[in-house]
């Protein structure tokens, strides 16, 4: 399976995206700038590099999104889960709580989603 994964620089860039999109492009080398730091050049490369690779598009100087958040974070958490617990969701549950106690609200919030996604 071919998984959405973003480095970190990447991920924190499109962050901002996602954030303002649809934005002039000037106007997000003004948001990389402040937010991330980033100089003008460093923006716009990284606006070539995801659109090259269809995460955004840079039409008419405007950046607007092609991939949304959620399905970068469903893939990366997918692609991390399968890479570091060999797929299973219980292991990476152990080795996340880590002795670690949850309130009983979280705990019904989990049950909860198990059961929307049982079947």
């Amino acid at each position: 399976m071919e998984y959405l994964k973003l480095c970190d620089s990447d991920y924190r860039f499109m962050q901002v995206v996602w954030e303002y999109a649809p934005i002039n492009s000037g106007d997000l080398v003004k948001k990389c700038n402040e937010i991330l730091g980033w100089k003008k050049s460093t923006t716009y490369t990284t606006i070539r590099k995801l659109s090259e690779k269809g995460y955004i598009v840079n039409e008419n100087a405007i950046v607007s999104v092609l991939v949304e958040k959620d399905r970068v974070q469903a893939d990366e958490s997918e692609y991390f889960v399968a890479r570091t617990f060999g797929g299973s969701l219980p292991q990476f549950l152990t080795a996340f709580l880590g002795g670690k106690k949850i309130s009983d609200q979280e705990a019904e919030k989990i049950k909860k989603l198990i059961d929307e996604h049982r079947g």
